[in-house]
């Protein structure tokens, strides 16, 4: 057993390596542009939202409150006849993704953190490299890819995004392993 405090820099280290990969994928690579697409009469349609000053948070419409809606048939006539939606609106003002990326490192040091939990208690100091990146990767795939699916099951997420964020998920967990094989204690 190898105590999570001892593996404070392989944390550190794949963590910061997660960081700038997911910049080159999202960044340079851009095969991410399409994951989105936009509204036909957007303008249209923003004015008419910017009327209601929709505070930052998840909708959904039509919104029947719970799954009593199901058997209500003026939520069904408005389920049939559209538009089915979710929405999340943010925060206006200039733009910033100063906050998202700390997030997004504060993730990545926690996906770390449980990748060294599970090869720690799994695996001693002198553990085989492959062992550390089998243990260390599984785990960090799990954390990044999986959960992503949710979003394509339930709120109709393209399935392309969720491929595209299962390879990028993929790519991190790699990262991650190979860190926590190289810094293995021994």
């Amino acid at each position: 057993m190898v105590p999570v405090l001892s593996l404070w820099l392989p944390i550190v280290l794949s963590a910061v390596a997660v960081f700038l990969v997911s910049f080159i994928l999202h960044m340079l690579l851009r095969y991410h542009h399409n994951d989105w697409s936009r509204l036909p009469a957007e303008d249209e349609i923003r004015d008419a939202l910017h009327r209601h000053n929709i505070p930052p948070g998840n909708y959904m419409t039509p919104w029947g409150g719970g799954p009593e809606a199901m058997k209500d048939p003026a939520w069904l006539a408005k389920y049939e006849r559209g538009p089915v939606a979710t929405l999340t609106f943010m925060r206006s003002g200039k733009p910033s993704m100063t906050n998202e990326l700390i997030q997004w490192f504060a993730y990545s040091v926690v996906v770390s953190i449980f990748a060294a939990y599970i090869a720690g208690r799994a695996l001693s100091p002198g553990a085989d490299y492959l062992d550390v990146f089998r243990f260390a990767g599984a785990t960090a795939f799990a954390s990044y890819a999986l959960a992503g699916w949710q979003e394509t099951i339930w709120y109709k997420r393209k399935v392309s995004t969720s491929l595209k964020n299962t390879f990028d998920g993929l790519v991190y967990a790699l990262v991650t392993a190979g860190m926590f094989g190289w810094l293995w204690p021994s």
